[in-house]
C-alpha cells in the first residue's frame, strides 16, 4: 500500500469524515450526515475485492447479537452519531480542553464518544474496565473531569460509590440506553450503598439515545457549524490523557497533543504500508481505553476497515469465521494460537485454520513475545509485528518491520524518534511523538526528563551491532543479596520468555543469599507437554518439566544469578486481581506482597 495519502497530519475525528467524503464522491445524491436503520448486511458479504464507496450501506462494524448475529454498524451512522453526540457535548457546556472520561467496555459507543470528545475540541481520558471505585474515582477527580460516559451496571454502581467527589462533573452519558439510572440506583440503596440524591441524578445523567436525540436538533440547526469546529482545532491541542498503569506508586495523567499522536501515526504507517491495504477486515477486542486498542480503532477509520468488535475471551475462536486479514492482539493470545497450531502434524495448516486463513498484519503489543512464536508464524509466511514503546511516546518507539526485524530485539527507532543510551543503559527518547509533562504534577515531569529534554524511559536497554534495540530490564527492578551483588530480575525473567509452559517467571531474592523463582504456568501448554513425554498428569512432573527449564537458564547465568528454588504458584496473575497491568506487565512490588509467603517458604521460612 502507498501510504502517502495518509500521512497528512490531522486529528483522528477528520479521518472519519474524509473517508465518508471519499465514499460519496462516487455515490450521486446521498446525503450522509444522517442516523438511518441498519440494514441487514451479513458478516460474510464483506470481502475486500474492491474499495466500498457507500457509506449508507457499508459497514464500518459490526457487532454480534445477542442471538450471535453479527448486525452492521454503516459508516455513515457512525458519522451521524458523532455529529449529533458532538452538538449535545457543546450544548451541556463541554469547553474546547476539558476533559472528558469514559468508563466503559467496548462498544461502537465508546468509539462514537471518544470521537465526539474530540469533535468539540475536548480531551479523552479513558479509564479501563477493571478499575476499582476507587482507581476510578481518582483519574475522573485527579483529570478535572467534567463529562463521563459510563456503561453496564458493575461499573455504574463504581461511579456510584465515589458520587461525592464528582464535584466537577455535569454530564454523565449512558451508553446503554435500555440501563435504568433511577432503579439501579434504587436497589444499590437498598444494598446498603451510598447512593446520590434523585435529584444529583436528574441533573447529571443522560440516555445515549437521549443525547444523540439533543444533538441532533442542534445539528440541524447550523449544518456548517460542526465542520467549522473541528478545522478549529489545532494539532498543539491536547486530544487525550492516559492515566499510566501505576506499577509503583498513584497514575500518572499523560496528555497527549494532537500533533503527538499524528508523528506516531505517520512512521507508524510508512513502517506498515507493505503489510496493510485499504479496505481490510479486522477483529478487535483489545480495550479502547488503552492506547493500543485506541490505536487500532484510529486506523481502521483512516483506512477505511470493517472492524467486527468482540470480546476477550472470544476473539480467537471468531478467528476462523470471520477471517481477518487484520488481527492485533498481545503476546498471550499469539502463544495460545501457536500452542494450538503445533499439536498438529502441520502447524503451518494448522495456523492458516485456526485464523481463517487471510491474516496479512499481525501485530503483537503491550510486553514481549516469545522468539518461538514469531519463528512459528514467519514460517507459515507471517510476520509477527513487536516493537517497544510507553504511553509517554504516544506510544511507539522502536519497530521491527518488513523491510528490517530481528526477534531478538524490539526492532529499530520509528523514522521521526531518537534513541541513546545513558552512562547507566537507560534509553532516552526524543521526538515529535514525546509528550510534554505530566498533568499537574511538576516534580514527577521534571524526574521524567534529562536536563537536556530526553524522555527517560526507566528501561535499560542494548543496541545491536546493525542497529536493533534489544529490552535487557528495568532501570528500578534492582535485587542486591545478602552478598551485595547487585542483580536486576527483569534479565533473568527475560530468559523464560521463550518458553511457551511458563507464563509469568517472577525471580525473588532481595537481601538473601539466593534468589528463587515463582512460575506461573500455562495449563495447555503443561498438558500438551506432558502428553509428548508421556509423563503422568501430576505435581511431580510438572516440577520436573520446569526444573529442566530452570536448569536450561541457569547454565548461562553467573553463580550468584541462578536460581536455586522454584515453586509454580497460585492463583494465576490476573488485571483483575492487580498483580499484572492491562498490558501484561507484572506488578513486582504486589506480586512480592502477596504471594510473600510462598516465597519464603523456599527459603525454609
Amino acid at each position: 500500500m502507498d501510504p502517502t495519502p495518509f500521512l497528512e497530519p490531522t486529528i483522528p475525528v477528520k479521518a472519519i469524515f474524509n473517508r465518508l467524503e471519499k465514499m460519496s464522491e462516487t455515490t450521486t445524491a446521498r446525503t450522509i450526515w444522517h442516523p438511518s436503520p441498519l440494514r441487514t448486511t451479513t458478516h460474510k458479504e464483506i470481502s475486500r475485492t474492491s474499495l466500498p464507496n457507500d457509506p449508507e450501506n457499508t459497514p464500518r462494524f459490526f457487532v454480534q447479537g445477542q442471538d450471535g448475529s453479527w448486525q452492521p454498524i454503516s459508516w455513515e451512522r457512525y458519522g451521524s452519531e458523532i455529529q449529533c453526540l458532538t452538538e449535545f457535548l457543546v450544548s451541556r457546556g463541554l469547553e474546547p480542553a476539558e476533559r472528558a472520561c469514559i468508563f466503559a467496555p467496548n462498544r461502537v459507543e465508546w468509539a462514537t464518544a471518544a470521537m465526539a470528545i474530540q469533535a468539540a475540541g475536548g480531551v479523552i481520558v479513558p479509564i479501563y474496565g477493571s478499575c476499582t471505585s476507587e482507581q476510578a474515582g481518582y483519574v475522573i477527580e485527579h483529570s478535572d473531569a467534567t463529562t463521563i460516559f459510563v456503561d453496564s451496571v458493575p461499573l455504574l454502581l463504581r461511579l456510584f460509590a465515589v458520587w461525592r467527589k464528582l464535584e466537577n462533573v455535569r454530564t454523565i452519558v449512558v451508553l446503554d440506553s435500555n440501563l435504568d439510572v433511577v432503579d439501579i440506583a434504587h436497589h444499590a440503596g437498598e444494598a446498603g450503598i451510598d447512593i446520590p440524591p434523585p435529584s444529583w441524578l436528574s441533573e447529571r445523567f443522560v440516555r445515549y439515545s437521549t443525547a444523540l436525540s439533543v444533538g441532533k436538533q442542534h445539528f440541524d440547526a447550523d449544518r456548517d457549524r460542526f465542520s467549522a469546529r473541528i478545522e478549529s482545532i489545532g494539532l498543539e491541542h491536547t486530544g487525550m490523557m492516559l492515566y499510566t498503569s501505576g506499577t509503583s506508586g498513584p497514575p500518572k495523567g499523560v496528555p497527549l497533543t494532537h500533533a503527538n499522536v499524528a508523528a506516531n501515526g505517520h512512521d507508524w504507517l510508512v513502517c506498515n504500508a507493505p503489510l496493510l491495504e485499504e479496505g481490510y477486515v479486522d477483529l478487535l477486542w483489545l480495550p479502547m481505553s488503552h492506547i493500543f486498542g485506541f490505536g487500532a480503532i484510529a486506523i481502521g477509520n483512516t483506512l477505511g476497515f470493517t472492524t467486527y468488535l468482540t470480546d476477550p475471551s472470544s476473539a480467537l475462536s471468531l478467528l476462523p469465521t470471520v477471517r481477518p486479514h487484520v488481527f492485533m492482539s498481545v503476546p498471550a493470545y499469539w502463544e495460545k494460537l501457536a500452542t494450538m497450531a503445533t499439536r498438529h502434524s502441520e502447524p503451518t495448516q494448522a495456523l492458516a485454520a485456526l485464523t481463517g486463513g487471510r491474516l496479512r498484519f499481525c501485530l503483537s503489543g503491550g510486553a514481549g513475545l516469545k522468539r518461538e512464536v514469531k519463528e512459528l508464524f514467519h514460517g507459515a509466511g507471517l510476520l509477527l509485528v513487536e516493537g517497544y514503546g510507553l504511553t509517554e511516546a504516544s506510544p511507539t518507539l522502536t519497530l521491527n518491520r518488513p523491510d528490517a526485524f530481528r526477534f531478538d530485539s524490539v526492532g529499530k527507532p520509528l523514522p521521526s524518534v531518537e534513541l541513546r543510551l545513558a552512562e547507566d543503559g537507560e534509553i532516552l527518547a526524543r521526538g515529535p511523538n514525546v509528550f510534554a509533562g505530566y498533568h499537574k504534577d511538576p516534580d514527577a515531569t521534571k524526574a521524567a526528563f534529562t536536563p537536556d529534554g530526553w524522555l527517560k524511559t526507566g528501561d535499560i536497554g542494548r543496541f545491536t551491532d546493525d542497529g536493533f534495540l534489544q529490552i535487557v530490564d528495568r532501570k528500578k527492578d534492582i535485587l542486591v543479596t545478602s552478598g551485595g551483588k547487585n542483580i536486576p530480575p527483569a534479565n533473568i525473567e527475560l530468559m523464560f520468555q521463550n518458553d511457551a509452559v511458563i507464563r509469568f517467571a517472577v525471580v525473588y531474592g532481595d537481601g538473601k543469599s539466593y534468589l528463587v523463582l515463582g512460575v506461573w504456568i500455562d495449563q495447555d501448554a503443561m498438558s500438551a507437554q506432558l502428553k509428548q513425554m508421556a509423563l503422568p498428569d501430576n505435581a511431580e512432573s510438572r516440577d520436573k518439566i520446569i526444573q529442566e527449564r530452570i536448569d536450561r537458564v541457569n547454565v548461562q547465568l553467573a553463580r550468584h544469578e541462578t536460581i536455586k528454588k522454584f515453586k509454580i504458584m497460585q492463583p494465576d496473575l490476573t488485571a483483575e486481581s492487580g498483580f499484572i497491568t492491562p498490558t501484561l506487565k507484572i506488578k513486582r512490588k504486589q506480586i512480592y506482597d502477596a504471594f510473600r509467603k510462598q516465597f519464603e517458604e523456599l527459603y525454609g521460612g
